[in-house]
C-alpha cells in the first residue's frame, strides 16, 4: 500500500512539469511564427544556407567530378573514333585522286603517242612496258605485244616525242627493244638544218648518244637537231633521234660530238611499234609479217 501511495504522489508531481513544457513549446512556436510573418526566420535560413552551402559543395565535389570525367571521357572517345573515321576517309579520296591523276597522266601519254603516229603515218600499234633493264652497257626494255600479232626483230620502236629504239628478241606475247643509248646500239642519223649525214651511237648512258664518224671540220653546231635519216631502211627518215649538246676537239681529224636524245627513255611507259612501208608491201606480197606470223591488223 505504501509503494502505490508512492507511485500516485510521483504520478501527480510530474504532471506540472509536463504542462510547463507544453507552455514552453507553445511560445516558441508563437514566437517563430510572429519572426516569420516578420522576416526573420528568412534572414536566419538564408544565413544557415550560406554556412551550409560550402560543406554541400565540398560534399557534392566528388559527385559532380565523377559526372565530369564521364562526360568528358566519353566525348574524348567519340572525338577520338570521329578523328579516325576522318583519317580513314581521307587516305580513301586520297586513294581515289592518286588514281584519277595516274589515269589523266595515262590519257596525256596516249593522246601524245596517238598524236605522234599520226605524224609518222605509218602502221603502227601502242605496246605498254612491262619491265626496263638500265643496267650499266646494256639498255633494253620488255614491251607487252609480241610475234601473235606480228612484231618482228629489227623493227623500230618510238615515243611521241621520238626515236626509242629496235626490237632485238621476240616471243609470241613479248619484245624485246634496245633503246638507242645501248652501246651496241647505232642509228643512221642526219642534222636537220643541213642534211649532213653520220651515225649516233649509244654511249651506255641513258642521256647521251655520240658521232664518232664528223670531221673536225663538219658543219654541226650545239644545239642542231638529229633526226633519222632513213639510211639502211629500217627506220623512216625524219623522226627526231636527238640533240647535239656538246662539241668539242680531239687532237685528231675528227670531232666528239655528243647528243642527248629526245624521248625520255628513262621515264617511257607506252611505246609505239611502228611497220615500215617495207614491212607492209612485204606482208602484202606474202599475206605474213617479215617475221613469218600472221598479219598485224594495226591503226594508221
Amino acid at each position: 500500500m505504501i509503494r502505490e501511495g508512492r507511485a500516485i504522489k510521483l504520478a501527480f508531481t510530474k504532471k506540472p512539469a509536463q504542462n510547463f513544457r507544453l507552455l514552453v513549446f507553445a511560445v516558441v512556436s508563437l514566437v517563430l511564427l510572429a519572426a516569420d510573418r516578420r522576416g526573420a526566420i528568412g534572414a536566419l535560413r538564408g544565413g544557415l544556407d550560406a554556412a551550409v552551402y560550402p560543406l554541400q559543395q565540398f560534399v557534392s565535389a566528388p559527385v559532380r567530378f565523377a559526372e565530369w570525367l564521364r562526360e568528358n571521357v566519353s566525348g574524348y572517345a567519340s572525338l577520338l573514333e570521329e578523328n579516325q573515321r576522318l583519317k580513314e576517309e581521307s587516305l580513301r579520296l586520297e586513294a581515289r585522286l592518286a588514281k584519277f591523276s595516274a589515269l589523266e597522266q595515262e590519257n596525256i601519254r596516249l593522246r601524245a603517242l596517238l598524236g605522234a603516229s599520226i605524224k609518222i603515218g605509218e602502221h603502227f600499234l601502242i605496246a605498254e612496258l612491262l619491265s626496263i633493264n638500265l643496267v650499266p652497257y646494256e639498255h633494253l626494255v620488255l614491251a607487252n605485244k609480241g610475234s601473235n600479232i606480228g612484231v618482228h626483230v629489227g623493227q623500230p620502236v618510238f615515243d611521241a616525242r621520238g626515236v626509242v629504239g629496235q626490237v632485238l628478241r621476240v616471243s609470241p606475247v613479248s619484245a624485246e627493244v634496245m633503246l638507242i643509248t645501248d652501246p651496241n646500239h647505232a642509228i643512221p642519223v642526219q642534222v636537220e638544218r643541213n642534211g649532213l649525214r653520220t651515225i649516233a651511237v649509244g654511249t651506255g648512258r641513258i642521256d647521251r648518244l655520240i658521232l664518232p664518224y664528223l670531221s673536225g671540220s663538219a658543219d654541226i653546231r650545239e644545239g642542231d637537231r638529229l633526226v633519222t635519216s632513213g639510211m639502211g631502211g629500217v627506220f623512216p627518215a625524219g623522226y627526231p633521234v636527238a640533240t647535239v649538246v656538246d662539241i668539242s676537239s680531239t687532237g685528231s681529224s675528227l670531232a666528239k660530238v655528243s647528243a642527248e636524245p629526245v624521248a625520255p627513255l628513262d621515264r617511257i611507259r607506252e611505246v609505239l611499234l611502228v611497220w615500215t612501208r617495207s614491212d607492209v608491201q612485204t606482208r602484202d606480197e606474202t599475206g605474213e609479217s617479215p617475221s613469218g606470223a600472221a598479219a598485224p591488223h594495226v591503226a594508221h
